[in-house]
């Protein structure tokens, strides 16, 4: 069984007259923490959308290993794309996406019920989350009642809640203050990695780079640099 749980090739990809990829290789090990960092318009927001499934690379191969053994990403229809994201990956996003009109734990369990997971049972799993990631007793309130970073813990909580062996995180701590950023990444970093899981991260911000396990930097397209995360914490909340 291969160590790695992302493998990609070959990653091209055009907007119109935008080259977003130019041949991109890239190999993701099952168990680390992954940062992509580069400038706006670096590419590496279409990277994440392409090793995700969201986005399909023009050339290329996109290879994940999950439960049911090896497949390509990019040759899977738009009907088991979307399964597989639904079953296997969780997303994590600068504004976190949630639903407003629900409360943090019905925006969770929602994630499980789209599953077909009964709304009793998904309601369980998602308080066990929440309480998790230090939400005990807020489950009932909105979105707009939390602060911003409560706000990205529920986020994490439905990325987590129903077992994705890969988080793809895109710039989680972009709208935060920096001590409220390295809390929310802690507890990224410890419900993902700490857990045995794999996250990947487009970031901006160079110390939450340094957390992560690795750091590639993309540039025009290309990667032009890879190092190991300054400050690496692993499990640490």
């Amino acid at each position: 069984m291969s160590s790695f749980v992302i493998e990609a090739a070959g990653l091209e990809k055009s907007f119109g007259t935008t080259r977003a990829l130019a041949g991109v290789s890239l190999a993701v090990r099952a168990g680390e923490s992954l940062a992509i960092m580069g400038a706006s318009g670096s590419g590496k927001t279409t990277l994440l959308h392409c090793l995700a499934g969201i986005t399909l690379p023009d050339a290329g191969v996109v290879a994940f290993h999950g439960r049911a053994g090896r497949v390509q990403v990019d040759a899977m229809n738009e009907r088991d794309r979307s399964q597989l994201r639904r079953e296997e990956f969780g997303f994590v996003f600068q504004q976190g996406l949630l639903i407003p009109e629900l409360t943090a734990v019905e925006n969770v369990a929602l994630a499980l019920m789209l599953n077909g997971m009964p709304r009793r049972e998904a309601t369980s799993h998602a308080v066990g989350w929440l309480a998790a990631l230090g939400l005990a007793g807020m489950e009932d309130r909105r979105i707009g009642q939390l602060s911003g970073g409560q706000a990205q813990r529920v986020a994490i909580a439905r990325a987590q809640v129903t077992g994705a062996a890969v988080v793809y995180a895109d710039e989680p701590t972009g709208a935060l203050d920096s001590t409220t950023s390295a809390e929310v990444i802690g507890a990224l970093l410890h419900s993902t990695t700490g857990q045995g899981r794999t996250l990947v991260m487009v970031t901006h911000d160079a110390d939450v780079a340094s957390r992560c396990s690795r750091v590639v930097e993309v540039r025009d397209g290309r990667i032009v640099g890879e190092r190991v995360g300054a400050h690496a914490t692993g499990a640490s909340a």
